[in-house]
This record gives C-alpha cells, sequence and structure tokens, in this order.
C-alpha cells in the first residue's frame, strides 16, 4: 500500500521536476509523472501532484516553458515527417536538399542535434499548398469545360427553333400576301361589274323629275 509522507528530500524534490519536465517534453501528463514518481518513492499520485504544485513547480518555471517549447518542437517535426513518410502525390526537383533534410529526420535526436531546417519546413508546406491549389483549379475548370459544352448544345438546339419559327413566318408571310391579293381582285371585279351595269342600264324622267331605271 502506498501511504502518505510528510518529509520530502532535496532528492525527492529533483526526482519530481525531472520526471514532470520529461514528461512535458515527451508531450505526455502530469498525473502520468506523479504515478510514476509515486511507484518510485512509495507515494500516493495525489501527494506527489500536491508536493509538485505547492512547492517544487515555482522553482522550475523557466525550465516548464523550455519543456513545453520542446514538446511544441517535436511534435511539429514528427508530424512532418509522417508527411514525408507517405506516398508523395506531386515530387520535388531531387536538386532540393531541403526536402532531404525533411525525410532524414530522426525525432529521437534532441532538436537543437535535428538537420530539419526552418526554410526546409516552410518550402515544403508551400508545396503541399500549391499541389492542393493546382488540383482546385483543375477541378474548376474541369466543371468549366462541362457547362461551356451544354451551354454550346443549347445554343445549336435554340438556333434550330429559331430557323424553323422563321420558316414558319414566311411560310404565313405568303399565305397573308395571296389573301391579300385574292381580297383585291374580288374587289376590283364587284367594281367592274357594277360599273358595267351601270353603263348599260337605261333611264327615264318619271313625273315628279327623278331619274328612274328602266328593265332591259
Amino acid at each position: 500500500m502506498k501511504v502518505r509522507q510528510d518529509a520530502w528530500s532535496h532528492e525527492d524534490d529533483v526526482l519530481l521536476a525531472e520526471t514532470v519536465l520529461k514528461h512535458i517534453r515527451e508531450g505526455s501528463t502530469q498525473l502520468q509523472a506523479f504515478e510514476e514518481v509515486g511507484d518510485e518513492l512509495n507515494r500516493t499520485s495525489a501527494a506527489c501532484g500536491f508536493r509538485w504544485n505547492a512547492v517544487v513547480r515555482q522553482r522550475f518555471i523557466k525550465q516548464i516553458a523550455e519543456a513545453k517549447k520542446e514538446r511544441k518542437q517535436r511534435k511539429r517535426a514528427m508530424s512532418f515527417s509522417y508527411y514525408t513518410q507517405r506516398k508523395p502525390l506531386w515530387a520535388p526537383p531531387a536538386a532540393q536538399p531541403s526536402m532531404n533534410a525533411v525525410s532524414s529526420y530522426n525525432p529521437e535526436q534532441p532538436a537543437s542535434s535535428s538537420s530539419l531546417s526552418l526554410d526546409a519546413v516552410i518550402q515544403y508546406l508551400q508545396t503541399l499548398s500549391d499541389q492542393t491549389n493546382s488540383k482546385e483549379v483543375e477541378e474548376e475548370n474541369q466543371a468549366l469545360i462541362k457547362t461551356n459544352l451544354e451551354l454550346i448544345n443549347r445554343n445549336r438546339e435554340l438556333e434550330i427553333e429559331i430557323q424553323k419559327l422563321k420558316q414558319d413566318s414566311s411560310i404565313i408571310e405568303e399565305d397573308y400576301q395571296s389573301l391579300i391579293q385574292i381580297m383585291n381582285r374580288a374587289r376590283r371585279m364587284a367594281i367592274l361589274e357594277d360599273e358595267e351595269s351601270l353603263s348599260n342600264a337605261s333611264f327615264k324622267m318619271d313625273k315628279n323629275g327623278n331619274l328612274e331605271k328602266l328593265a332591259k
């Protein structure tokens, strides 16, 4: 059984601090660090946590900040190493040493001794960004080509419909002109018949002085 002990020696505090800093750098939790120290010192994890927050933590503020920074760099480097180990969608020129630096990074080495540089990371991210943008542009281009073909086909259909309407309109116009000509001829014939009948008619004066047409 683990028991709580009130007396903490300098060595115990150092062990607690080193263990917590190690877990911070490795991306672990402080609770796991407290349990590890508790197993080492035969104390409860709650006692280790209380000692850390109440006393030891204030002595290692700078070391905690450095450990968190190293943890962040470690995670970032491991993420880059993961992407470089995947099959790339685009292969950069072999003359670029920055990509070799990314792929050869070893996360087990300290951050200070790593061959990974900030320029290599930036260049790699720009490559991924350009590749993504190129794919999006290609997809958008294909969609525009499809839309353009649809519009061309629709335009052809409308041209055919317009041509048909023009032909129908021309036929109607011809029929209308023929009808007008027939009506004009009928009107002229009616007028000629009236004039002829008037010219051949005979009139006489009645007793009241009015003209009266005589029957033939």
